[in-house]
This record gives C-alpha cells, structure tokens and sequence, in this order.
C-alpha cells in the first residue's frame, strides 16, 4: 500500500480505540504515555463503556471519531479489528497502530483475521504499523504511543520486528543520554515494513541513522529500492543466520527470513553496515551518528592504560586503521612537555597518575597529525568532558573509572560526543566509516597460519630438505639432486618421464615466482630446456646455483600442507591446511602445538573449511585420511626430536585414497645448528 507515513509521526488528532481507566491495562499505559510525552494534539479515548480516562471523556465507537482524525492506536481483541477498521475508513482516519495480537504469529485463523483487516485498510488508504507490534515512539512531534515511556531526543531511529529489541536500544540509547528520533515496532508488518520506514527516515530532518533489527526482509525488491535511494547510513541487526535461527525467525512473524549467506552479499553490494549483536548495533549506530569520517588511516592512540591501548592497536589494524610513529618533532616537543615517566610513543602511555590536563596538552600538540585520535580514559579521571571537542574525529572509550567514569561519560554524551565501554568496541564501530572504502583503509595482509621467520633465514635446499626428511622415513616422492644439465637428463632417464624440474638454491623460497619450477616434462629435450631456464631465472634473481632437483610427477590427488614453527614460549607447532598455492589464497589452517595426539590430528584434518573435500564432496575420491593423520603424528614426533630444525613446510603433500606423497619440502635449521 501506498500513502504518507506523516500521521503516523506526526499527526494533529490521536484517538486510543481501548483506552481503559483501569491502570493494570494496556490501553491505559499506553495512553497515559501519549499524554506525558507531551503530545500537544488532541487525544480522544474509545472505550465501549464510555468512561473517563485520565480526565478525559471517551467515545464508546470508532465510527463516533471525528472525521479526518490522524491517528487511531487499536488495543482491542484481534477478532473485532477488521470491522473496526472499516469504520475507521469511514471516519477517514489516515493511519492506524494496532498494537493488539492475535493474527498471523497465531496460527491460520489469526492469519485470516490478519488478512482481513488488511484488505479493510487498504480499501480505505489507511497506513498499518503492526499488528501485534509495540508501536510509536517519535520524541520529536511528542507521541509516544508505545512503552517505555522515553522522550529523550536524538539522532538515530531504531526500526525493530521484535519490540523488546527495540524498546532495548532506545533505554540504551535514553541511559546514555543521546536519545533517538524515533522508535517503530513493526510486529507483522501487514503494511508498513523496513522499506517503507528507510523511505521515511531518509527523508526526516531529525535522523541521521537509519538502524534495524529485522529477521527478514517482507519484500525485497522494494527494500532494495529503498536503500538505494537512501543517502543516510544504514545499520541493520538481521537475525536468524542458522538454519534453526531462521526457522525460529520464520515462527516467530510468521514470514520468511531467507539465507543468510544473500543477505550478507546485499548488505556488502549496498553499503549496509552489518551488525551481528546487539551491542554492534548500538555502537555502529553511535559512531555514524556522533562519530565524522575520518580523513585516512592514520590513528594516534593516548591512554593512561598501557592494556587497553595494546588491545586498541589490535583491532585498530584489522580493522584498516595503522597506528604509526609518532613523527620525529611531535615526539620531541611531547617528551619535554610530559613527566619523565610517560612512554611517548604511538600509543602513547601517560601512565595512570595523569589528569585531564595532560591528556588536552597531548591533543593540542598532536593536532592534524593523525585522521583519528582515540582517547583510552582507563582510569578516573575527572574534567575528561572537557578534553574531547565535538565534531572532531577523536574516538573515546572510557572504563576502570567507576562513578567518575559514569558521570563523565553522561557529561561527554550530552555534548554529542560517543563514548564506548571497551577499546576494541570502540576502534570496531569507528571500522564502520572504513568498512566500504577499502581503498583509503586496506586491510593488512597478515601471514596464513604460522607466523614464520624472516624470508633470509638459512633453509636448507630443497634437496637437502626431502633428503633429510628420507632419511627420517617420510614418504617423500622419488627424487635426484642433479648439478649439470647432464646430470638432469640422467636423473630423467632413471625416474621415468614425465618428471618436474626445479630449482635448489637456499636462496629461493617461493620457487614458482621465479620461474623456478617446471612441471610435465615428457622428454630429454624438454629437461635440457628447463634446466637452462631455471638456471636463468636464478641467476636473475641473484641466487646460489646449486643445481635443480629433478622428481617424479606425482599423480593428481589431494594437495595439503602440512608445516612445523617453533614459537620462543610453547615451542614447536604443526600446521596443517590445503595445500600448493591454495595455502597462501584461502588461509584454510588448523594448528596444535607439540606432542599431537591422534585426537589433535583428526580434530586438525576435521577443523578446516576445506575438510569436505578430503572426504569426497561431490562425487570426488575420499583421501586417505588415515594416512594424512599418521603423517601430522610422524611430524610432531619428528618436531620435538629435532631441536635443531626451526622450521618446516611439507607443501604439497599429495593425498590419495590410499597413502600420500611429499611432493616438496623447506627446512630452516636453528640459529648455531650445524
């Protein structure tokens, strides 16, 4: 249905069909809440029996309302709206709240009566919020036609299918002192749904947020449309992404919720910031109201609590901010303004004996240095109000200050200024301005799986490597360590063709980015040809020769690595993940440190996302996934009897349905091991 959503946020006239003057009754609450909001309409009571609510008279029908009335809130049995609505269309009543239960969330008789009602509205032109829902709630015309009563104005409007969830975020958002600007339950959503209520708050002066929980989307080409359209940020809470939550979601408003996995992809495609909690909702919607863009990554970090900062700079860089040094003359006007005590650096730790003063020192002198500042008050610290300008890109987060942390978190938020309980919940919902421009923000390309050494350790060959790993009796494919070019041919007559040929330099960790690697070769020439090839790329890459090694082709399989790191406190670890150069692109990766059980090995072989296809997806061969658990055994036995090997990757080991084969190898040797 199509028509202004005005009188339902703004309308002249109220009437309350179920108004009662009985306190312990819904229609009494809720229209003693129109009243103390400060409506300044008209606001008429229905009640059968006529009585007297709140003073006022009441009307005993529907159909006595004056006509052109704005708004009719229902709070009567489900089986008397349809006709009520009827007479509401007579009156020409413009829009309607049925707050009422009873349809559709019912069963199919409710969803009959549901039905109905609808067609009754719609021939009339009457707009429906509900039913079954927990109604109206806009501070800023003074109509709050639902429960809690809260008149806090703000920024942000909350749209919700599930009225607790929603009547949460504006007793959060009231607590806090920043208000809202409106608070609509949806319920069933008969008629108005998310796209209608985006399509309007786009559009309202008083809102700058557009945030919702939602379980599903009621028509998708026309949310679609709407945020298209919508030039203000929208924050949406979608629940239901299991196959259970969906079907509790389905239930729940008897309407479907769809796979999550397409709601995610929209969300991504139209720049709708995804929450996956409640508290996420919350604080994405406080940094895209209180919180300006910032220009770039650059984050300047001031605490007086050296962990908080820590766990600040984490999530800020995954997030895509970079928390970077301080430059060379801020850092030394800071050490002769600040106590010897302080640690000047980024973060930048004033230590716990700081006041307000020495953190506005600090902002002043570093001011258009970074894009954000972020301000970790860990401590109480009083005047803290004081040191934060509205406007500004700088980022709060206030905890351990107990009451002076409350009241100056009141005072803070009063100004318009956000602040957040935790470090990472705040550096998590500034991301929100970074989310959808990757290209001012990129995320750091962190190493996959184990944090592995510096790329000019001394490895081993990767002759020296599969013989090591020979010797120790591991199932490494049939291979020749050739010098001369002679020498590779021979070794190719000996193997038996096809064969691959690669490089074995120390220097040359990732064979196949120079060229280091040639693979199928059927014949003498072809070895003659790669061998002077890849004699070529190592020379271009400024590598010691030491000839190539020249192997048999083994047999398509599964290809998986397996990998060993020492970590200077636990120790080595095994890593295991799928493997070739699918490793480095997916980061599939499961890790234990040493001794593996057999339990370690098969919850490793279990824990990746790539396990599906070990075990035959879709008409695939299995892999011998005994084998496979034998092997990471093998290699953590072989760990913790050799200390003197750093470090090892076994990429890629081929698994077949029965037994494996290790195709290529890397040992990195201890510092001092000879």
């Amino acid at each position: 249905m199509s028509g202004s959503l005005s009188p339902l946020f703004r309308p002249e006239r109220v009437a309350v069909l179920g108004a009662s003057s009985n306190p312990e009754k819904m229609g009494f609450q809720i229209f003693r809440n129109i009243v103390d909001a400060g409506f300044r309409g008209e606001i008429i009571p229905v009640n059968p029996k006529g009585e007297t609510v709140l003073g006022r008279p009441s009307i005993k029908s529907a159909a006595e309302l004056p006509e052109g009335t704005d708004l009719a809130v229902v709070i009567i049995p489900a089986k008397l709206v349809p006709a009520t609505m009827l007479q509401l269309g007579e009156r020409k009543v413009r829009a309607a709240i049925v707050i009422s239960g009873g349809f559709a969330e019912s069963g199919d008789e409710g969803a009959a009566i549901q039905e109905e009602m609808t067609r009754n509205a719609a021939k009339f032109g009457i707009r429906v919020v509900g039913p079954n829902c927990q109604g109206v709630n806009y501070p800023y015309h003074g109509l709050c036609a639902s429960w809690p009563l809260i008149t806090r104005r703000g920024d942000i409007a909350f749209i919700s299918q599930s009225g607790t969830v929603g009547a949460a975020m504006i007793d959060w958002a009231s607590e806090d002192r920043l208000g809202f600007s409106a608070f609509v339950s949806m319920g069933n959503r008969a008629d108005v749904d998310e796209a209608d209520l985006i399509e309007f708050f786009a559009a309202d002066p008083n809102t700058k947020v557009v945030s919702l929980y939602i379980e599903g989307v009621k028509d998708a080409g026309k949310f679609l449309a709407a945020v298209r359209k919508c030039r203000k940020p929208v924050v949406i809470f979608k629940a239901g992404r299991t196959e259970r939550g969906r079907k509790a979601a389905e239930s729940h408003t008897r309407s479907l919720a769809g796979k999550d996995e397409i709601y995610d992809a929209v969300f991504r495609q139209f720049g709708i910031h995804r929450a996956h909690s409640l508290e996420d909702l919350y604080d994405f919607s406080k940094a895209l109201a209180y919180l300006p863009a910032p220009a770039g990554p650059r984050m300047l970090i001031v605490t007086s609590s050296g962990g908080s900062a820590i766990i600040a700079t984490d999530v800020a860089e995954e997030e895509g901010f970079r928390v970077t040094p301080l430059p060379a003359d801020l850092a030394a006007r800071l050490r002769q303004m600040l106590p010897s005590h302080c640690i000047v650096g980024n973060p930048l730790d004033l230590t716990g004996d700081t006041d307000a003063a020495r953190y506005r020192k600090v902002l002043d002198a570093a001011a258009g240095q970074y894009d954000v500042v972020m301000s970790i008050f860990g401590d109480p610290i009083p005047g803290a109000c004081d040191v934060i300008t509205p406007g500004r890109c700088e980022l709060v987060a206030y905890l351990g200050g107990a009451d002076v942390e409350r009241a100056e978190r009141v005072l803070l938020h009063e100004k318009k200024i956000a602040v957040f309980p935790t470090p990472e919940r705040a550096v998590r919902a500034l991301a929100c301005h970074a989310r959808f421009h990757r290209e001012k923000f990129p995320l750091l390309e962190e190493p996959v799986g184990l944090a592995r050494g510096a790329e000019d350790k001394k490895a081993l060959t990767a002759a020296a490597s599969l013989r090591l790993l020979s010797d120790a009796g591991f199932p490494v494919v049939r291979y020749v360590h050739a010098l001369t070019e002679e020498e590779a041919v021979s070794a190719a007559g000996k193997i038996g063709y096809p064969v691959a040929v690669k490089i074995n330099s120390p220097d040359i960790t990732h064979k196949s980015d120079v060229g280091g690697v040639i693979l199928g070769i059927a014949d003498e020439a072809g070895v003659r040809q790669a061998f002077r090839g890849i004699a070529g790329a190592g020379k271009r890459a400024g590598a010691r020769d030491e000839g190539v090694v020249v192997s048999a082709m083994a047999a398509p399989g599964h290809e998986v690595i397996v990998g060993v790191v020492r970590d200077l406190q636990f120790g080595p670890a095994v890593m295991f993940g799928m493997g070739g150069v699918l490793v480095e692109a997916l980061g599939d990766v499961s890790v234990r440190v040493v001794p593996l059980s057999g339990n370690d090995a098969a919850e490793m072989i279990d824990g990746i996302r790539g396990a599906r296809l070990l075990k035959g997806y879709r008409g695939g061969k299995p892999a011998d996934t005994a084998a496979l658990k034998d092997l990471l055994l093998k290699v953590s036995d072989f760990a913790a009897r050799n200390p003197d090997v750093a470090e090892l990757d076994l990429n890629p080991v081929i698994v077949y349905e029965k037994g494996l084969a290790i195709v290529d190898a890397r040992v990195v040797p201890s510092d001092g091991a000879g």
